[in-house]
């Protein structure tokens, strides 16, 4: 009988250990939003469809890095990132659902501020871990992130030998898209309108309006909006205080008066020279003082680029 015991014991560590393995591969997370409590429960087909916050965040160069690296410094160098960001993610109620090489697609279920406040201490954790790299010699890192709150189908697709934890949305192409703004408006954090209108407590944040945008592969038009709380201290102060003559140029852009948004830009710029959003309006406006615009001119951007 107590073999028996003993070997009844081997056998649920074994199978604890096994789940555990399981675990790091497919997101307890996301096991229990399917309504399974173990992945041994899980049945191709589960699946579940809820309003989530996709967060889409990517390095910026990095395939100009990676060429310069060996397969193994690639790794340690995705690996010593990810073990930074990862947690700073579970910390605020949200789990990674894919990655992606340089990048990653992580789920937010509770409050919106959540994923906002995951954006801030990332972008904070690479700053501390930029210090790092520098006293070693190493070039820094920075990164592009996407916020979008929208419809989320999660569920398990394949076949009889193969299932796949898998996120059926196009949610996750908008924040994709939204992440790819940051490197257009020169943002670190670019949310959709979806997102900044469920957000409880705005005051949290500091944001600016980058305007209306129509995406490469999308029908709808988005206004979009940065959230600048999490850039370096000097870039912050400055965005702090043009803040004004910023929203200023931006209205009277979007007004038609192109001539008060230039002068309202150029003022900007004397003061915070790389402003890249204030720099991309200002040579719009100047632009269409020149050539004019149409009737039915709305201001809607259409980015070509992913």
């Amino acid at each position: 009988q107590m073999s028996v015991s003993i070997e009844n014991a081997t056998l649920y560590k074994k199978q604890f250990e096994l789940n555990q393995a399981y675990q790091r591969f497919v997101p307890h997370d996301f096991i229990n939003a399917i309504g399974r409590q173990s992945i041994l429960e899980v049945k191709l087909g589960d699946h579940i469809k809820r309003d989530m916050i996709v967060m889409f965040c990517d390095i910026r160069a990095y395939s100009a890095m990676s060429e310069g690296m060996t397969t193994e410094e690639n790794f340690a160098f995705i690996n010593a990132y990810l073990q930074r960001v990862g947690p700073v993610i579970q910390s605020h109620n949200g789990f990674i659902n894919h990655y992606f090489g340089d990048g990653f697609i992580a789920l937010f279920q509770g409050e919106p501020e959540s994923a906002l406040q995951a954006a801030v201490a990332i972008l904070k954790e690479i700053e501390s871990y930029n210090k790092e790299r520098v006293s070693n010699q190493q070039q820094p890192i920075a990164v592009g992130i996407g916020l979008h709150k929208g419809p989320i189908m999660m569920g398990i697709i394949g076949d009889n030998q193969r299932h796949d934890a898998n996120v059926l949305s196009d949610a996750v192409n908008i924040a994709s898209r939204l992440e790819g703004l940051t490197k257009i408006f020169g943002a670190n954090v670019v949310l959709s309108e979806n997102l900044y209108q469920a957000l409880g407590n705005l005051e949290l944040f500091q944001f600016r309006y980058l305007g209306r945008i129509k995406v490469k592969g999308k029908q709808e038009v988005m206004s979009v909006f940065e959230m600048f709380s999490a850039d370096d201290d000097q870039v912050l102060q400055l965005k702090q205080q043009t803040l004004d003559v910023f929203n200023r140029g931006i209205t009277d852009y979007f007004n038609k008066r192109f001539a008060e948004a230039a002068l309202s830009l150029r003022q900007l710029l004397d003061i915070n020279p790389d402003d890249k959003s204030a720099k991309r309006y200002l040579q719009n406006a100047a632009r269409f003082m020149v050539e004019g615009v149409g009737n039915d001119w709305d201001g809607v951007e259409h980015m070509s680029e992913k």
